[in-house]
């Protein structure tokens, strides 16, 4: 078989302004890069794959992906964020042995696969010990996604903790960089992912922003999702201490007023918005349209998935008719129609593609079908209802298209789902590692007929949302060397 790969005759969606669209077009790839996009191009030593009729474009990127909860599939699917804090992250969490996250992350990327997700930014806040880390880690390699692997430093709530110090913490971070992922162009690179300012002392959020500097490496947190609590708040309190940065992903946002957003612009920091779990879960609205009008480039993201879809067609889905319905109702509230759509199918496109590359800076490497990035590339179509006829390709992928219309996946050149099916997955062996952990972790849990999720303590958000507050107030008596 040739090394070089030629996807002929697609609807080309390069997601690059100089490449724009083509109705008909050829994808070359060599050596795992893009080589050439071109309306029709003159090869004879390539493998030709016929994709008429499909849509040929850059694979998805989601910047936030918890991607450690896939065994627990649905079990957040009516909670609240005070629900999943209190099940997931203060009760199943703690449960999870190494493996558990091993067939959580091989599992949730070969999903991210299937669907055409290229890229994740996986926010890795279940490493309760070194070989947490280490297993979630090669879960994303052996499943061959690309992939940046956000260290945790959310210290789970465990009986007899691995790390008795917050800074046994950065420590593990910084073994993982130094053995594991020292360099920033493999296919898994490193990141961090802070805790939610508020729930440590502020000397240790410094600490942790830091580490990301000191490691050379991008960083995600939560920001700005739970109202009435200080818990995801402290942009003023980061921006004192000069900790936001343009490698730094803010995920969800939907709290915060204008000026702490601002902020975030003036920083250049990136945003990432999850719709699917905001909506549901009482972040408020999604911050799309507000980033969008601060010169923002928001991006998207899945979350998590203990509660949401994997695919990056849900997201974009929602999110775009959310943004429109807020505006509709300013024309509705005057009892009048809109008279057109102000954000469009392509505008979604560019949150789930080119913005994810950017957001994770990535955006020299994946995002567009440009000569020279590497070839993460899908392609979707094929004789289904839901698709046949693409009367119009681009409205069709983000309007009606599911993972089940993904037929192509590559990764760096490389297919990992080709014609409909995973390449090299026994797929029998992973459902039953998703299985055994499920039922091992959750059974645990509720032996003796205890609830998945028990009430919650007496005074508990009250005692967290004190915390907090002397948290981030200490944070301005606060004077730490540069």
């Amino acid at each position: 078989m040739s090394d070089r790969v030629l996807l002929r005759g697609g609807y080309v969606l390069s997601m690059d302004e100089s490449l724009g669209e083509l109705p008909e077009g050829d994808v070359l790839i060599e050596d795992g890069a893009i080589a050439a996009v071109e309306a029709h191009a003159d090869v004879h030593d390539a493998e030709v794959v016929d994709v008429r009729g499909h849509v040929v474009m850059p694979g998805f990127i989601d910047t936030h992906r918890h991607t450690w909860q896939t065994p627990f599939r649905g079990v957040c699917a009516d909670w609240t964020l005070e629900d999943y804090f209190r099940g997931i992250r203060m009760s199943i969490s703690p449960h999870c042995s190494a493996e558990d996250v091993y067939a959580g992350n091989y599992v949730g990327a070969l999903e991210a696969l299937e669907a055409g997700v290229t890229t994740i930014l996986d926010f890795s806040h279940c490493n309760n010990t070194p070989a947490h880390a280490d297993a979630a880690l090669q879960g994303l390699r052996d499943a061959g996604i690309r992939a940046m692997f956000a260290y945790g430093y959310y210290p789970a709530p465990t009986a007899e903790p691995t790390f008795s110090e917050h800074e046994q913490r950065l420590a593990d971070a910084r073994r993982i960089r130094a053995e594991e992922l020292s360099s920033d162009d493999a296919l898994v690179t490193m990141g961090v992912a802070l805790t939610e300012v508020g729930l440590l002392p502020f000397e240790q959020t410094i600490a942790e922003a830091r580490s990301a500097r000191e490691l050379g490496v991008p960083s995600v947190l939560h920001t700005g999702c739970s109202w009435g609590s200080p818990v995801t708040e402290g942009i003023h309190e980061l921006d004192h201490h000069r900790l936001l940065s343009a490698d730094q992903v803010h995920v969800h946002c939907n709290t915060l007023d204008e000026r702490d957003l601002r902020r975030l612009a003036e920083n250049d920091c990136k945003v990432s918005s999850s719709p699917e779990t905001e909506i549901q879960m009482g972040m408020g609205h999604p911050v799309i349209r507000r980033a969008l009008e601060l010169g923002m480039r928001p991006s998207l993201s899945c979350d998590v998935m203990s509660s949401n879809s994997g695919d990056m067609f849900s997201q974009m889905r929602i999110g775009l008719q959310f943004e429109r319905c807020m505006r509709n109702d300013i024309f509705n509230a005057r009892n009048r129609m809109p008279d057109a759509l102000d954000l469009t199918v392509r505008d979604a496109l560019r949150w789930g593609t080119a913005n994810g590359a950017h957001a994770m800076g990535l955006e020299h490497r994946v995002g567009s079908l440009t000569p020279g990035k590497q070839a993460d590339v899908i392609v979707i179509g094929g004789r289904r209802l839901n698709m046949t006829p693409m009367a119009d390709p681009v409205g069709c992928l983000v309007a009606q298209a599911n993972a089940a219309n993904v037929r192509h996946v590559l990764v760096a050149g490389r297919f990992v789902k080709r014609d409909g099916e995973l390449v090299g997955v026994d797929l029998d062996h992973a459902i039953n590692l998703a299985q055994t952990s499920s039922e091992r972790v959750l059974g645990a849990i509720t032996a003796g007929g205890r609830p998945l999720l028990p009430p919650a303590p007496e005074g508990l958000a009250d005692l967290i949302n004190t915390l907090a507050a002397q948290h981030l107030a200490r944070a301005w008596g606060i004077e730490v060397a540069a």
